[in-house]
């Protein structure tokens, strides 16, 4: 008999402040944000942060008391919060930390799928121990070793367990099990599904959609005729919290990007290909970095309305040369109407796979072996 699915869905608690907390324990109970590079207790640093185009990437419970929150540029949250701490980005600090609980996790359970600097998913299911116990044992351990608390949700998938890690934060610890969807998860608002972005969320709320019960009755044929199959079918099966899919502890990259936030809003031709030029350059030594190289290479572009328009080009062969993925950023961005002046742009190769000097090297490691 196949036993029951345990799948677990581990956030630390706002992470990079939650860092940063540890670093400088006198902040504890203000309200603190991480995003840009300057300190907002520094006169300078708040004149920058004002005058900046940067976003916060977290915030402490404290600070969201306030309405701040990831995502937010960094002006609005001054402006909602006047005594917000904004602290710079220290990705340094926030590796080594991440690097450290995803050890401690694994020492208590080792099929682990990475999805980020601050959260995983954990398969529970063939561990001899009690399911809170486990869990239990694994927030023990990240604490021990980081100083820093997390969050855990368990259920019977992965769709599931994301949305029980959010409901008892922070330092939470959240089972569901299969009977438990209707009551605890159905009267949640559908955005709490993650995959349902704010344009499907706008759209299934004009369909009078707005919990995910609400979309578990909904008829499967009206969700493929209003979002098409796929997605249609893949919202069917999340609002009936149906997720088969596995704990992948090794995953091949998808995708290689980079993007830029202009100061000032632009549509100068000349700013703009440097930037193509400079970002083209950067995705290359990243795929080469990595041994790998893509057959789809694309631009993101976000105006100064924040409408986004992405625009990309399918190659017979993959590729890793600088100059190529250049030459068709420069393409598709031509394809954009830059109508409005742009506030980002971004570069991107697809469809990864590894390079053929990435595979010879690969076949030669495994005849080492016959």
């Amino acid at each position: 008999m196949t036993p029951k699915r345990r799948i677990a869905h581990l956030d630390m608690d706002a992470f990079f402040a939650s860092v940063e907390l540890l670093r400088q324990p006198q902040l504890r109970g203000l309200p603190v944000a991480i995003g840009g590079s300057g300190d907002s207790r520094m006169p300078e640093g708040r004149a920058q942060l004002l005058a900046s185009r940067g976003v916060l990437t977290t915030a402490t419970y404290e600070a969201r008391a306030y309405g701040c929150r990831s995502g937010q540029p960094i002006r609005t949250a001054l402006r909602l919060c006047p005594d917000l701490i904004v602290l710079p980005v220290n990705f340094a600090a926030y590796r080594h930390y991440s690097r450290l609980f995803k050890a401690a996790v694994a020492e208590v359970a080792p099929c682990i799928e990475d999805r980020g600097i601050d959260e995983i998913y954990i398969d529970l299911t063939d561990l001899p121990d009690e399911t809170e116990s486990l869990a239990r044992t694994i927030k023990q351990k990240v604490t021990a070793v980081t100083g820093l608390t997390c969050s855990i949700g368990i259920a019977p998938n992965k769709l599931i367990a994301k949305i029980a890690s959010d409901l008892d934060k922070p330092n939470g610890l959240t089972i569901v099990d299969a009977a438990d969807i209707p009551g605890r998860i159905w009267p949640l608002a559908v955005s709490k599904i993650n995959g349902v972005g704010p344009k499907a969320n706008a759209k299934l709320e004009q369909l009078g959609i707005r919990t995910i019960g609400e979309l578990a009755q909904a008829s499967p044929h009206m969700l493929v005729r209003h979002f098409g199959q796929s997605y249609g079918r893949w919202l069917a099966d999340a609002g009936a919290g149906r997720d088969e899919r596995p704990v992948e502890t090794h995953q091949e990259p998808k995708s290689r990007s980079r993007e830029i936030t202009f100061p000032h809003d632009t549509r100068d031709p000349l700013t703009l290909l440097s930037v193509i030029v400079k970002l083209s350059r950067q995705v290359a030594a990243d795929l080469a970095a990595k041994g790998y190289a893509g057959r789809s290479i694309g631009v993101k572009v976000k105006f100064d309305n924040f409408e986004q328009v992405t625009r990309d080009h399918k190659m017979q062969h993959a590729t890793a040369d600088f100059m190529t993925i250049r030459d068709v950023a420069v393409d598709c961005l031509r394809r954009v109407p830059v109508e409005r002046k742009l506030r980002l742009l971004g570069v991107k190769v697809s469809d990864l796979e590894l390079s053929g000097d990435a595979r010879a090297s690969f076949g030669q490691t495994l005849s080492l072996f016959d």
